[in-house]
């Protein structure tokens, strides 16, 4: 696979919502399994699902689950034929085919996940994650014919400047679109806005102590009073910056697969998901971190909430990329300080 299609990560679909409506479930049942999956407990995910589909076989949104569950163990045949077969059984529903072609797309096979996609859409001609994903695969069939072309002949100066455009689509401005850079966490953490227009403002903005600086004006027997408050924000500030550097630093490692680096962020005390062995969760992070080709783990509009000089919490949306799954979701990480250096305590899923 030529270097420049290794850099877009088409999206998964994970919008269950439009699979309701094709068929009656039991709810909480699939919503507990589909709880299970995104914290990490796919072995027990999937003999939950299997269970559930021995009285159900039919079930679309059992049926689909079930892929997402073998996709993010990993296992990209069994997946497949799951849905291929949701796809045959229920040919209305968008999101089997859009799953097909990630699939297909991370095995380098793009006819196979263009035709799937045009599958998608032609089912719901308004699903626009099924044509930002054909728009990318578009993009890697003309990368591969310019560099076919360049192959046969190197001094086609045409397709050297077609190929070029098309990898600076694929990983500048598309990547930059979709994954905002690991900076921009720390500006909104500062000042959270409900827009990135308005955190940038914000972040350009004097700190917030000008707005003592008029006090300044009183008499000098006054002054130190109107020093403390300030002294004291520029402190609060600091700590949350290093807070968020912390955070951020747990997310590169992540995206990184630096397994070490990334377990180094977790506190001794840690309070494992399932209240399992340290060692048991340790191994389990690293097998599920070391199977994708490649992640990207972005965090948006974090919220800070200090809790003492020691002890915080950090809210934010975290959004998961690998080459086979993309996942959105409210997290939150209980966070303690140790030796100087910021640690997570406890993870909670929203």
């Amino acid at each position: 696979m030529h270097p420049l299609l290794r850099r877009t990560t088409l999206a998964l679909s994970l919008a269950i919502g439009l699979i309701l409506a094709a068929a009656t479930v039991q709810a909480d049942e699939v919503q507990d399994i589909n709880k299970m999956m995104r914290q990490g407990q796919l072995p027990q995910a999937l003999e939950r699902i299997d269970k559930f589909l021995s009285g159900k076989p039919r079930d679309a949104q059992g049926r689909f689950l079930k892929g997402l569950i073998l996709t993010e163990m990993n296992r990209p045949a069994e997946a497949i034929q799951v849905f291929t077969k949701l796809s045959e059984d229920y040919p209305e529903l968008p999101e089997p085919y859009n799953n097909l072609a990630v699939l297909y797309a991370s095995q380098g096979q793009y006819e196979k996940a263009r035709t799937s996609l045009e599958s998608s859409i032609r089912t719901h001609p308004s699903y626009a994650t099924a044509h930002e994903n054909l728009g990318d695969i578009y993009a890697k069939l003309a990368s591969q014919a310019y560099d076919k072309a360049l192959q046969l002949d190197s001094s086609n100066t045409g397709a050297k400047t077609k190929l070029a455009m098309i990898g600076e689509l694929i990983g500048g401005g598309t990547r930059t679109a979709r994954a905002p850079s690991r900076a921009e966490p720390t500006k909104v953490a500062e000042a959270p806005a409900k827009t990135a227009e308005a955190a940038k403002a914000s972040a350009a903005a004097p700190p917030a102590k000008t707005e003592a600086e008029p006090k300044a004006a009183e008499p000098k027997a006054a002054e130190p009073k109107a020093a403390a408050p300030a002294a004291k924000s520029t402190a609060g500030q600091s700590e949350t910056d290093e807070l968020m550097k912390a955070v951020n630093a747990w997310a590169n490692a992540w995206s990184r697969k630096d397994v070490p680096g990334y377990l180094s962020h977790y506190a001794k005390d840690f309070k494992t998901p399932k209240g399992e062995a340290r060692g048991d969760w340790e191994k389990a992070r690293k097998q599920r971190i070391s199977a994708p080709k490649k992640i990207e783990v972005g965090i948006e509009a974090p919220k800070v909430s200090m809790s003492g000089d020691s002890t915080a919490s950090v809210s934010f949306r975290q959004i998961y990329r690998s080459d086979v799954i993309k996942t959105s979701g409210t997290k939150t990480l209980v966070m303690v300080k140790a030796n100087g250096k910021w640690l997570i305590r406890e993870e909670r899923v929203n």
